[in-house]
């Protein structure tokens, strides 16, 4: 079973590396296209599970404790079978 973690910054916390990619964008002529960046991470666990409930729940507490800065970070969690 593997899964995928989505970690990317709160709304209203400031995201210097989307504000870089975003100006960057907009010098390689993107501007029209681009409305805004966020940039995040993805963490993918191959977990020794075939429980998905189990599996939801253990991922859910190494995001709590380890993954994500639940401060200043939003996470999601993706479990694939």
């Amino acid at each position: 079973m593997k899964a995928i973690v989505n970690v990317a910054l709160k709304q209203g916390v400031l995201d210097d590396q989307g504000k870089a990619t975003h100006h960057a964008l907009d010098t390689l002529e993107f501007k029209e296209i681009v409305k805004d960046v966020r940039i995040g991470k993805q963490i993918i666990l191959e977990l020794n599970s075939s429980n998905e409930d189990e599996a939801r729940a253990e991922v859910t507490k190494m995001c709590e404790k380890l993954l994500a800065n639940t401060v200043i970070e939003d996470y999601s969690i993706e479990i694939i079978g």
